[in-house]
């Protein structure tokens, strides 16, 4: 029940935000709002690829790769129950996450993207990256520190 909580929450946050983004970013002319100049900004994208905006314009390919993404996720999810909670929070996140950004590919074409860290020149992104990208931070810690004392593998 809390994995489905995790998922709902993290994809109400993600659509939320990016409504947010549409409402208020895309209806300033330059699509930008710096909170702190030249450091961190608001900045409205339409992002069509993936992270850093590679592979714009594949669609399809994005729409279908979540969708196997999003049941092989399940699938552990169902049949690992006994891993723990860690790590079923991980996969809950990056499920929760991967699945905000398939509804904006499906809807609209393209992943709304707004948080823009300049003074590092890192790639916009939202809120349902965050999500995919902490749980993934979380699965890795899991799978190398944990999985492998808990099934005894060296």
């Amino acid at each position: 029940m809390i994995n489905f909580l995790i998922v709902l929450i993290s994809i109400i946050l993600d659509q939320l935000t990016k409504y947010l983004a549409v409402t208020h970013l895309k209806a300033i002319p330059s699509r930008t709002i710096p909170l702190i100049p030249g450091v961190f900004h608001f900045t409205y994208v339409e992002n069509t690829g993936a992270a850093f905006s590679i592979f714009q314009d594949k669609r399809l390919f994005f729409i279908v790769v979540t969708i196997v993404a999003a049941i092989i996720i399940i699938y552990y999810m169902i049949t690992m129950k006994s891993e723990g909670r860690l790590f079923q929070t991980s996969l809950a996140m990056i499920l929760g996450g991967a699945i905000g950004n398939l509804i904006d590919r499906v809807l609209h074409g393209y992943v709304v993207d707004f948080f823009d860290f300049r003074a590092i020149n890192f790639a916009i992104f939202n809120v349902a990256d965050c999500f995919v990208t902490v749980g993934s931070i979380f699965l890795f810690y899991y799978i190398i520190f944990i999985y492998g004392k808990k099934h005894n593998i060296n």
